[in-house]
């Protein structure tokens, strides 16, 4: 059985020491290469930290069927491009808002408003209480499925149900008077 092999398992058993073996044997050439993708060291450091994370979240689930090192790498590489397309896409958001704001003057007081009602849902996710908004968050921007978000919580998935609903009915009492705003900027 290969070195790689013996931490793997290790890991998967919890060994944090061998983990941190792992983190400091390749955190700095990870960081490099996410560099010569990103261009950004900080971002490059997050990314790598990232994965780290993931990484040892996911201990458990692991089923690495290459190097330690080039899953490692792989793991960076996906990241990053996934950092690069969101960036092009941000960029061209902004180009376009730009390129609307200068020929329909309307378009700034739009914009205004769905500011102001992303501003009011992010205060209405974090009116709730606190298992609750943690289970919305991963449903709903983690994209997790119940059964997933069940998992990861220690909880029933009746339990991940009850909650979403109950997040769902004081979402939409708390943002009620901003629904025809919601429509006006969605059908526009």
């Amino acid at each position: 059985m290969a070195i790689a092999d013996i931490q793997i398992k290790s890991i998967q058993q919890g060994s944090e020491a061998t983990f941190e073996q792992v983190f400091k044997a390749y955190y700095s050439p990870l960081c490099q290469y996410a560099h010569t993708l990103l261009k950004d060291m900080d971002e490059a450091e997050e990314v790598v930290q990232g994965v780290f994370h993931s990484f040892w979240e996911k201990k458990n689930q692991l089923d690495i069927q290459i190097s330690l090192k080039a899953y490692l790498y792989k793991m960076v590489y996906n990241l990053c491009l996934n950092r690069l397309k969101h960036s092009k896409i941000k960029d061209a958001y902004m180009n376009y808002n730009a390129a609307q704001i200068k020929h329909n003057p309307s378009f700034a007081s739009d914009l205004a408003d769905a500011n102001e009602l992303k501003i009011k849902i992010e205060e209405a996710i974090e009116s709730l209480p606190e298992q609750c908004r943690l289970i919305f968050r991963l449903s709903r921007f983690e994209e997790l499925k119940y059964a997933e978000i069940a998992s990861q919580l220690g909880i029933s998935i009746k339990t991940v149900e009850n909650q979403m609903g109950k997040a769902l009915k004081v979402l939409r009492l708390k943002l009620a008077d901003y629904l025809v705003l919601w429509l006006i900027l969605c059908v526009f």
